[in-house]
């Protein structure tokens, strides 16, 4: 049985990931360059980095799907805040991906694309961090959780 609702059961998951994988990707650079891991072994950060942009997008998706039941509880301009922080981050993630694919690339374009698929990775874990924020101050400071325990208040102004 999914939990209801399921968007905090999966918010988690993209910032944890996105705060991984700038670091799983400063160890691979580092383990290339010292000649312990074959530019192969790139593929792991790849990899991370996809599973970051398909839990954002699910994480997106269910929050836009429980948008309109907080909206009873939390004025429609905070949550429009969050939800476009969110589809930030997820572009960026994006963007990321196709950076960090990139370092798969023989030769010099992959001698370019890990290290800047990795300066990029850094920017998408202050994005997330910045979403996870927004969202925590839905819950703690607006109410949010109370669309979902109590008979709700109008929304603050």
């Amino acid at each position: 049985m999914l939990p209801d609702p399921l968007h905090p059961a999966v918010v988690h998951l993209p910032i944890a990931l996105a705060l991984l994988v700038p670091l799983v990707a400063l160890f691979a650079l580092a383990a290339a360059r010292l000649g312990w891991l074959s530019v192969r072994g790139w593929a792991f950060v790849v990899l991370l980095q996809a599973l970051l942009v398909a839990s954002g997008w699910l994480a997106v998706e269910t929050g836009e799907a429980q948008e309109e039941r907080v909206e009873k509880v939390v004025a429609e301009r905070i949550i429009d805040d969050h939800h476009d922080r969110a589809e930030r981050f997820l572009w960026a993630a994006a963007i990321t991906l196709v950076a960090i694919g990139a370092g798969l690339a023989p030769g010099r374009a992959g001698s370019f694309a890990r290290p800047f698929g990795f300066a990029l990775s850094l920017g998408v874990a202050g994005l997330a961090a910045d979403v996870g924020h927004t969202g925590g101050m839905l819950v703690y400071e607006h109410g949010a959780a109370s669309a979902y325990t109590t008979e709700a208040p109008p929304p603050a102004p």
